[in-house]
């Protein structure tokens, strides 16, 4: 096969893919074997029928298409590799026409990754907020602390929101019992909105051994139809009441929870890694901020399939933390009364900004004559690790480039994203604000 590039112009590619005649020939023939216990002709086992007759009786053509799809199939992706195009739709393909014993020339029309000529991306101003550590920052974490290695002791006295309860309950809508409603021994911390509206604040008050009939109405979009809207009544038997003990906040608990000596070094390690960590937050924010700048500044309408593409990866991701939830996809359009078009509807326009943002940041790069470097690609890969590492397996830079194999060229393309990205802050005027007064403008 011979290739021939024609054109690129307004982001569609033009080539012809050239076979010689024994090339068309072979393939021909491969389509022959692969197809001829398909046709039944008199006087002729199935499958047995020569070439040729099939030919007399079907047209000479017959076998034409198949060997078009083969050669096609076999032969386009090492053509746009050869031109290094990147497509992003299916191509369109002319072959004129074809005949037998003769060479073929293929042309070959498709969309590419579109170029666009980006303005007013330097220079911007934004603003990014300086991080602050209060003491009420400092004690909520410490107190996530205090939870992880709290006690459970049970308390004979009336439940209070944050109690962890285990009770019987059965359920009724009028005189009848209903599925799935009855449970023994079950735990319910109250407070944690783990069961539906109303149930949990009914208990409060509850002693153990107390028996308390929880009234409450099913939401109207209740999964179970039969429920869905229904008045019920929950008989319940309380057995037990827990409350959550948290240790004391001193050097002992510092000791027992980290590898600081005192309660003092502790809180300063945890300032310093809520200071790291806000800074970070502010400085995404502000890149954020930017991105949003030149999207605005250089509106337009990005390739149809790739809109198609990141809503199909959109609608699936929506799915998958669904499932997370436990519910699918279809089942939470059956509970609202939507479609899958409708999701599509509401997604579209930050699907759109989002497929466009992207265009315009590679095609600052290309402005820039930014660059993936070795350097670039090992850091990234390292901090790809860092994030997949576990105290049972740790990676490194090599381990994830091996992981991730023929897909590292599409590493590569978001490595180049979020180095334009960094270079677009660093060429921009960052003012830096506190929070307050950003969030007094926000308001």
């Amino acid at each position: 096969m011979k290739t021939t590039f024609i054109s690129k112009e307004n982001n569609v590619a033009k080539f012809n893919m050239e076979f010689t005649a024994e090339e068309f020939e072979a393939a021909v023939i491969k389509a022959y074997q692969k197809n001829k216990d398909q046709f039944r002709i008199d006087g002729f086992r199935k499958g047995k029928a020569p070439r040729s007759i099939i030919e007399k009786h079907y047209g000479e053509g017959v076998f034409f298409e198949e060997a078009l799809n083969e050669l096609l199939g076999s032969n386009y992706p090492e053509a746009i590799d050869e031109l290094k195009l990147e497509v992003i739709d299916y191509p369109n393909v002319d072959t004129g026409e074809v005949k037998k014993g003769e060479p073929l020339t293929v042309k070959i029309s498709v969309d590419v990754y579109p170029q666009v000529e980006v303005k007013d991306y330097k220079k911007l101003t934004v603003e990014q907020v300086e991080p602050k550590v209060s003491e009420e920052d400092i004690m909520r974490r410490l107190e996530m602390e205090q939870k992880k290695v709290a006690r459970s002791v049970p308390v004979e006295r009336e439940a209070v929101s944050g109690d962890t309860l285990t009770l019987d309950y059965a359920g009724f809508v009028g005189e009848e019992q209903f599925e799935g409603g009855t449970a023994e021994n079950q735990t319910l911390k109250l407070g944690s909105g783990q069961f539906i509206p109303g149930f949990e604040d009914q208990l409060i008050g509850a002693k153990p051994g107390d028996e308390v009939d929880v009234k409450v109405t099913f939401p109207e979009e209740y999964h179970a139809e039969n429920l869905a809207g229904k008045e019920a009544v929950f008989h319940c038997k309380v057995h037990e009441i827990r409350e959550e003990q948290l240790p004391e906040l001193d050097d002992e608990f510092a000791k027992d929870v980290s590898e600081f000596d005192t309660l003092e070094e502790m809180k300063n390690d945890i300032k310093a890694k809520i200071l790291e960590m806000s800074e970070m937050q502010a400085v995404n924010e502000a890149k954020d901020n930017l991105v949003d700048q030149i999207y605005e500044n250089n509106k337009f309408d990005p390739p149809a399939a790739m809109v198609r593409e990141e809503l199909s990866r959109a609608l699936s991701e929506r799915d998958q933390q669904m499932r997370y939830q436990g519910i699918t996809l279809q089942q939470f359009l059956q509970f609202t009364g939507g479609s899958i078009e409708d999701m599509m509807n509401e997604m579209r326009p930050d699907v759109e900004k989002r497929v466009a943002s992207r265009i315009l940041l590679r095609s600052i790069a290309d402005q820039e004559k930014l660059e993936v470097t070795d350097e670039d690609l090992d850091k990234e890969l390292s901090r790809m690790a860092e994030i997949y590492s576990s105290p049972e397996k740790k990676y490194d830079a090599e381990e994830m480039r091996k992981l991730l194999g023929a897909e590292i060229d599409n590493f590569k393309k978001d490595v180049i994203i979020t180095k334009t990205i960094d270079y677009i802050y660093d060429n921009s005027n960052i003012k830096k604000v506190k929070k307050e007064e950003k969030k007094e403008k926000e308001d």
